[in-house]
Protein backbone atom coordinates (compact mmCIF):
# COMPACT_ATOMS: atom_id res chain seq x y z
CA UNK A 1 0.00 0.00 0.00
CA UNK A 2 1.05 3.56 -1.05
CA UNK A 3 2.29 5.35 2.13
CA UNK A 4 1.07 9.14 2.92
CA UNK A 5 3.19 12.17 3.81
CA UNK A 6 1.58 15.31 5.13
CA UNK A 7 4.24 17.69 5.36
CA UNK A 8 3.84 21.41 6.70
CA UNK A 9 2.54 20.23 9.88
CA UNK A 10 2.30 23.32 12.38
CA UNK A 11 -0.82 23.21 14.46
CA UNK A 12 -1.17 20.06 17.21
CA UNK A 13 -4.95 19.54 16.35
CA UNK A 14 -3.74 18.71 12.29
CA UNK A 15 -0.62 16.56 13.79
CA UNK A 16 -3.61 14.49 15.64
CA UNK A 17 -6.01 14.50 12.92
CA UNK A 18 -3.20 13.48 10.70
CA UNK A 19 -2.31 10.74 12.53
CA UNK A 20 -5.54 9.25 13.54
CA UNK A 21 -6.70 9.28 9.80
CA UNK A 22 -3.32 7.21 9.11
CA UNK A 23 -0.67 8.76 7.36
CA UNK A 24 2.79 7.01 7.53
CA UNK A 25 5.30 10.40 7.72
CA UNK A 26 5.07 13.93 8.45
CA UNK A 27 6.65 16.48 7.73
CA UNK A 28 8.10 19.99 9.81
CA UNK A 29 9.45 22.18 7.96
CA UNK A 30 12.83 24.32 8.69
CA UNK A 31 13.83 26.03 5.35
CA UNK A 32 12.43 29.65 5.11
CA UNK A 33 8.81 29.49 4.35
CA UNK A 34 5.20 30.19 5.02
CA UNK A 35 5.20 26.81 6.68
CA UNK A 36 8.60 27.13 8.44
CA UNK A 37 8.25 26.35 12.13
CA UNK A 38 11.11 26.38 15.04
CA UNK A 39 13.02 24.04 16.79
CA UNK A 40 10.69 24.23 20.10
CA UNK A 41 7.56 23.98 18.36
CA UNK A 42 8.65 21.08 16.43
CA UNK A 43 9.64 19.47 19.67
CA UNK A 44 6.06 20.18 20.92
CA UNK A 45 4.36 18.73 18.05
CA UNK A 46 6.51 15.69 18.32
CA UNK A 47 5.61 14.66 21.44
CA UNK A 48 1.86 13.40 20.13
CA UNK A 49 3.25 11.90 17.26
CA UNK A 50 3.93 7.78 17.47
CA UNK A 51 6.81 5.70 16.71
CA UNK A 52 4.79 4.01 13.94
CA UNK A 53 4.61 7.41 12.18
CA UNK A 54 8.27 8.73 10.89
CA UNK A 55 8.77 12.30 11.95
CA UNK A 56 11.02 14.30 8.78
CA UNK A 57 12.84 17.53 8.88
CA UNK A 58 12.28 19.60 5.51
CA UNK A 59 16.02 21.54 5.40
CA UNK A 60 17.51 23.75 1.98
CA UNK A 61 20.95 23.96 1.98
CA UNK A 62 21.87 23.45 5.82
CA UNK A 63 24.84 23.49 8.01
CA UNK A 64 25.52 20.23 9.94
CA UNK A 65 25.06 21.59 12.84
CA UNK A 66 21.42 22.74 12.08
CA UNK A 67 20.86 19.05 10.72
CA UNK A 68 22.74 17.60 14.09
CA UNK A 69 20.35 19.60 16.40
CA UNK A 70 17.29 18.80 14.82
CA UNK A 71 17.85 15.29 14.42
CA UNK A 72 18.49 14.50 18.05
CA UNK A 73 16.30 16.94 19.80
CA UNK A 74 12.74 16.65 17.86
CA UNK A 75 13.90 14.04 17.97
CA UNK A 76 13.33 13.52 13.48
CA UNK A 77 13.74 9.87 11.39
CA UNK A 78 14.38 11.14 8.63
CA UNK A 79 16.25 14.51 7.12
CA UNK A 80 14.66 15.77 3.82
CA UNK A 81 17.30 17.82 1.57
CA UNK A 82 15.21 20.41 -0.55
CA UNK A 83 18.27 22.58 -1.77
CA UNK A 84 21.14 22.51 -3.93
CA UNK A 85 22.92 20.54 -1.29
CA UNK A 86 25.43 18.15 -3.36
CA UNK A 87 25.69 14.03 -3.21
CA UNK A 88 29.02 14.68 -0.63
CA UNK A 89 27.10 16.93 1.45
CA UNK A 90 23.83 14.37 1.52
CA UNK A 91 26.30 11.43 2.08
CA UNK A 92 28.86 13.42 4.49
CA UNK A 93 26.11 14.43 6.82
CA UNK A 94 25.01 10.77 7.36
CA UNK A 95 21.52 10.75 8.13
CA UNK A 96 18.42 8.36 6.86
CA UNK A 97 17.70 11.01 4.18
CA UNK A 98 15.35 12.03 1.18
CA UNK A 99 16.72 14.14 -1.51
CA UNK A 100 14.34 16.11 -3.05
CA UNK A 101 14.41 17.06 -6.94
CA UNK A 102 12.80 19.67 -8.88
CA UNK A 103 11.34 18.00 -12.16
CA UNK A 104 10.85 19.86 -15.69
CA UNK A 105 13.21 17.06 -17.93
CA UNK A 106 14.32 13.29 -17.67
CA UNK A 107 17.44 14.61 -17.31
CA UNK A 108 16.00 16.30 -13.64
CA UNK A 109 14.75 12.44 -12.99
CA UNK A 110 18.10 11.07 -13.98
CA UNK A 111 19.88 13.21 -11.38
CA UNK A 112 19.15 10.91 -8.97
CA UNK A 113 21.88 8.70 -9.82
CA UNK A 114 24.31 11.26 -8.39
CA UNK A 115 22.99 10.87 -5.05
CA UNK A 116 22.90 8.20 -2.32
CA UNK A 117 20.33 8.51 -0.25
CA UNK A 118 17.35 6.48 1.59
CA UNK A 119 14.47 8.11 -0.87
CA UNK A 120 14.07 10.65 -3.67
CA UNK A 121 11.16 12.90 -3.55
CA UNK A 122 10.49 14.10 -7.31
CA UNK A 123 8.60 17.47 -6.77
CA UNK A 124 7.37 20.21 -9.26
CA UNK A 125 9.90 23.13 -10.05
CA UNK A 126 7.94 25.36 -7.73
CA UNK A 127 7.81 23.35 -4.12
CA UNK A 128 4.58 24.33 -2.46
CA UNK A 129 3.14 25.94 -5.64
CA UNK A 130 0.49 23.08 -5.93
CA UNK A 131 0.76 22.81 -9.40
CA UNK A 132 2.23 18.99 -10.98
CA UNK A 133 5.07 17.94 -13.30
CA UNK A 134 4.52 15.40 -16.15
CA UNK A 135 4.12 12.35 -14.27
CA UNK A 136 5.13 11.16 -17.85
CA UNK A 137 8.77 12.12 -17.20
CA UNK A 138 8.97 9.22 -14.34
CA UNK A 139 8.42 6.34 -16.80
CA UNK A 140 11.54 4.32 -17.77
CA UNK A 141 13.44 5.86 -14.81
CA UNK A 142 16.13 3.56 -12.95
CA UNK A 143 15.33 4.67 -9.39
CA UNK A 144 14.46 2.05 -7.59
CA UNK A 145 10.08 2.34 -6.75
CA UNK A 146 10.82 1.80 -3.45
CA UNK A 147 12.65 4.89 -2.72
CA UNK A 148 10.15 7.27 -5.28
CA UNK A 149 8.81 9.83 -2.98
CA UNK A 150 5.96 11.47 -5.28
CA UNK A 151 5.19 15.41 -4.59
CA UNK A 152 4.00 18.36 -6.95
CA UNK A 153 0.70 19.45 -6.79
CA UNK A 154 -1.19 16.29 -5.39
CA UNK A 155 -4.15 16.65 -3.74
CA UNK A 156 -7.45 14.59 -2.98
CA UNK A 157 -8.82 14.61 -6.85
CA UNK A 158 -5.53 13.74 -8.38
CA UNK A 159 -3.74 11.41 -5.92
CA UNK A 160 -5.62 8.22 -6.85
CA UNK A 161 -4.08 8.52 -10.34
CA UNK A 162 -0.54 9.39 -9.63
CA UNK A 163 -0.61 6.83 -7.45
CA UNK A 164 -1.90 4.37 -10.71
CA UNK A 165 0.63 5.90 -12.93
CA UNK A 166 3.92 6.43 -11.00
CA UNK A 167 3.48 3.65 -8.71
CA UNK A 168 5.50 5.12 -5.90
CA UNK A 169 6.36 4.12 -2.63
CA UNK A 170 4.81 7.42 -0.67
CA UNK A 171 2.77 10.29 -1.78
CA UNK A 172 3.58 13.89 -0.34
CA UNK A 173 0.93 16.74 -0.08
CA UNK A 174 1.23 20.22 1.68
CA UNK A 175 -0.58 22.74 -0.01
CA UNK A 176 -3.76 19.90 -1.60
CA UNK A 177 -4.75 19.92 2.07
CA UNK A 178 -4.92 23.37 2.51
CA UNK A 179 -7.60 26.00 2.53
CA UNK A 180 -6.81 29.67 2.37
CA UNK A 181 -3.50 29.14 3.41
CA UNK A 182 -4.05 26.68 6.60
CA UNK A 183 -4.14 23.00 7.11
CA UNK A 184 -7.51 21.42 6.41
CA UNK A 185 -8.95 18.46 8.75
CA UNK A 186 -11.00 17.09 6.54
CA UNK A 187 -8.64 17.64 3.81
CA UNK A 188 -6.11 15.62 5.39
CA UNK A 189 -8.84 13.02 6.00
CA UNK A 190 -9.58 13.05 2.86
CA UNK A 191 -6.38 12.61 1.25
CA UNK A 192 -5.14 9.79 3.06
CA UNK A 193 -8.18 7.87 2.34
CA UNK A 194 -8.12 8.65 -1.26
CA UNK A 195 -4.38 7.45 -1.77
CA UNK A 196 -4.97 4.42 0.56
CA UNK A 197 -8.05 3.37 -1.30
CA UNK A 198 -6.40 3.62 -4.29
CA UNK A 199 -4.86 0.37 -3.32
CA UNK A 200 -7.80 -1.62 -2.08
Amino acid sequence: MTKVKICGLMEKEHVKVAVEAGTDAIGFVFAPSKRQISLEKAQELAKDIPSTVLKVGVFVNPTKEELEKAYHEVPLDLIQFHGNESSDFVQSANYPSIKALSIRTEEDVERAKQYETDFFLFDAPQAGSGITFDWQLMLGHEVPQEKVILAGGLNVENVAEAIQRVKPYMVDVSSGVEKHGRKDEQLIRSFIQAAKDEER
